[in-house]
């Protein structure tokens, strides 16, 4: 089970950290990826934490988006900063474990 939280409503420039929960799996063993959905657009990758704590980023996120992995929580951070409209749309987490699976995600609106 994967529960996203933490979007919400922030102006140009601002910042968001968005959490992951996942349960129902070794967590420490898996890779865990954020992605996200702009309205009217298709999922994009956005972020990855391997189970080494390797990391990986979309050029377009790289250098303003963290992404951390707390394996005593089973979560996965994402730490959003100088957030553009651009950035706006609903985020969902995965795991290595099962790809398919996305969860609810949770929903960040950049304002101009």
């Amino acid at each position: 089970q994967l529960q996203a939280s933490g979007g919400g409503l922030v102006q140009t420039g601002g910042s968001l950290r968005l959490s992951c929960r996942v349960s129902g799996i070794r967590f420490s063993q898996f890779a865990v990826a954020w992605h996200r959905e702009a309205p009217g657009k298709r999922r994009e990758f956005v972020a990855t934490v391997f189970n080494n704590g390797q990391t990986d980023y979309a050029d377009s996120v790289r250098g303003r988006f963290t992404i951390s992995r707390d394996n005593t929580k089973s979560t996965v951070y994402l730490q959003m900063d100088s957030l553009t409209p651009e950035d706006t749309g609903l985020y969902s987490c995965n795991t290595a474990y099962n790809s398919n699976v996305y969860g609810q995600g949770t929903l960040v609106t950049v304002s101009s």
